[in-house]
């Protein structure tokens, strides 16, 4: 939106990719539903997954969103992820520390895995009774890389962030056909033992 209220066209959307539903147990699938959440940005028509209905529910669920790699996302992205943490027995400084690793986490596939104006980003939250893990994948198979940032630097601390934030983060190839990688993070529930 701009400062007058008008609402800023986004990129187009990302096109539905009807295959890309991500693997659930068969005793989890039930009450499984396609679902775009409420705070998405309007046209944005990506593939999503969402577990049972209802906050606080211990049930386990899966939220996956793919939309393009371009900055203006950013804040679509950060609320699909938020709006999903209210199913879960988070503190408020977790709920921020996962949505702010979450934005670290697109904003460096954005700026440094997209080749291609037709790219998107596809992030997928997970949550169960204990944690919760934020998956975010891009199709570059270039691995990020932690560096250190000079005290002027206005870039280039994300992944010092990311891994200051979560109790655990790390890499993973992409899913078996895709191109690229996942990069994510993991949060345990307080008072939720470690592993």
């Amino acid at each position: 939106m701009t400062r007058s209220g008008a609402r800023r066209p986004g990129p187009p959307p990302a096109p539905v990719d009807a295959g890309h539903r991500p693997a659930v147990p068969a005793s989890a699938d039930a009450g499984h539903r396609p679902a775009v959440p409420a705070s998405a940005d309007a046209g944005h028509r990506s593939a999503v997954v969402a577990g049972p209905a209802g906050a606080g529910s211990d049930d386990p669920f899966r939220i996956r969103s793919t939309v393009p790699a371009d900055p203006s996302w950013a804040a679509a992205v950060r609320r699909l992820v938020a709006g999903q943490l209210a199913r879960l027995p988070l503190s408020a400084d977790q709920r921020d520390g996962a949505v702010l690793a979450t934005d670290e986490l697109f904003a460096n596939a954005v700026k440094h895995a997209r080749t291609d104006p037709d790219d998107t980003v596809t992030v997928t939250v997970e949550g169960s009774a204990h944690a919760l893990r934020v998956t975010v994948a891009d199709s570059s198979p270039v691995l990020p890389r932690p560096r250190p940032a000079d005290a002027t630097a206005e870039s280039g601390r994300g992944l010092a962030i990311v891994a200051a934030l979560a109790d655990d983060w790390g890499m993973s190839p992409p899913e078996p056909g895709r191109p690229g990688k996942r990069v994510w993070f993991t949060l345990r529930h307080q008072g939720s033992p470690s592993p």
